[in-house]
């Protein structure tokens, strides 16, 4: 079994005072992440998964008495698909002040239910972090990192899903049900979208719009919709971890881009079976995108799992002047250009380093990439 970063960081964090949420992606391995935690925990867990009907009615509206009788004296309260309780929020609360000595650890697939409902009631009273699909760093870890490098073609094709890549020749069936409408259930269910065939049109626009800007007026126009329900349904997408933007930087200088956006997916192989392309590289005329995409989702799964506090942003001149991506820490900005290939170099743009002049510039190429997507800072 895979050791997953977040194992550590939440075991930290027990029995200090702090009720503990773990949104992520649907399958993304957050039940086995907390049966992980449960299994070396030394007190015996309370486990309440609410895709069962009655837990959901026994959290929804509960009082801290009924609570109390719930939860007896267990110490370890676990609470699965936590998104699915009506003001789950109130209920964590209750028994945050109520239950004296009881740690909480509440999963959610969606930021639609949970991640929403809990951020007034739990001020100053959880821990947040997000479990994505198995990252390079983690699989480099677990094999070794020349053997996880030699898998990269095939990570950008079909991705870091758990059960993809522990289930070699049957990852193009079981991606194309991943990304059917389970992909979808969160949205649908939560979001009350009126139009599932437009939100399916939009992702398949956004797959094939990957690593390029997107306008929503345009989109809206590709998929018969306007611009605020594509606006409305991108959001619901990020919420629900299936997408991610990019905005751009722009500090008021001549010629910059200013409200541009770029929409990049969490995962390769969730792209790939949305556009039915499971083709290997050298036969594919989006691999640029795919190794673009690939860096962007595994440096952000680092920053997240490392704790790097930045501001992410692709940077672009009404000449065609840009820079891939960009990350403000700490005052300062550092600038990188994606080149697929080994040795490929690049110049940092003359506008940019005339606009930005105490930035850092570095290409990230098939040869560097490793400390990239493994230390986040670079």
């Amino acid at each position: 079994m895979v050791e997953r970063i977040l194992e550590r960081i939440v075991k930290e964090l027990l029995f200090q005072g702090k009720i503990v949420i773990v949104l992520g992606p649907r399958r993304s391995g957050k039940t086995t992440l907390m049966q992980m935690i449960a299994a070396d925990a030394a007190e015996k867990p309370l486990w309440l998964n609410a895709d069962e009907p009655d837990i959901r009615q026994m959290l929804a509206g509960a009082t801290s008495t009924s609570l109390r009788a719930l939860i007896g004296d267990r110490k370890l309260v676990i609470i699965d698909e936590a998104q699915r309780v009506v003001e789950i929020g109130l209920t964590l609360k209750l028994i945050a002040d109520n239950l004296q000595g009881v740690q909480v650890l509440a999963t959610g697939s969606s930021a639609l239910g949970l991640a929403d409902s809990v951020r007034e009631p739990l001020t100053g009273r959880k821990a947040e972090f997000t479990l994505f699909p198995l990252s390079y760093m983690e699989m480099a870890a677990h094999a070794t990192p020349l053997e996880e490098k030699r898998l990269v073609e095939q990570r950008l094709v079909f991705g870091y899903y758990p059960e993809i890549i522990f289930s070699p020749g049957r990852e193009k069936e079981m991606l194309m049900e991943l990304s059917g409408s389970y992909l979808y259930k969160d949205i649908l269910a939560l979001a009350q979208v009126k139009k599932p065939v437009i939100l399916e049109k939009l992702v398949q626009a956004l797959a094939l719009q990957v690593g390029w800007e997107v306008n929503y007026h345009e989109l809206g126009q590709t998929i018969g919709a306007d611009k605020e329900t594509v606006e409305r349904y991108i959001d619901l997408l990020e919420k629900s971890f299936v997408v991610f933007r990019l905005a751009s930087l722009s500090r008021n200088r001549r010629n910059e881009i200013k409200k541009g956006r770029k929409i990049y997916f969490y995962d390769n192989g969730i792209r790939n079976a949305i556009i039915k392309n499971f083709n290997p590289l050298g036969l594919r005329q989006d691999a640029g995108a795919l190794w673009e995409n690939f860096l962007l989702g595994e440096r952000m799964k680092c920053n997240h799992y490392l704790r790097i506090w930045h501001n992410p942003f692709f940077w672009r001149t009404t000449s065609q002047q840009e820079v891939d991506y960009i990350e403000e820490r700490e005052g300062k900005l550092f600038a990188f250009e994606f080149k697929r290939g080994r040795g490929r170099a690049a110049k940092v743009p003359p506008a940019f380093s005339s606009a930005y002049p105490d930035s850092s510039f570095a290409v990230i190429n098939e040869d560097n990439f490793e400390p990239f997507v493994t230390t986040a800072k670079k």
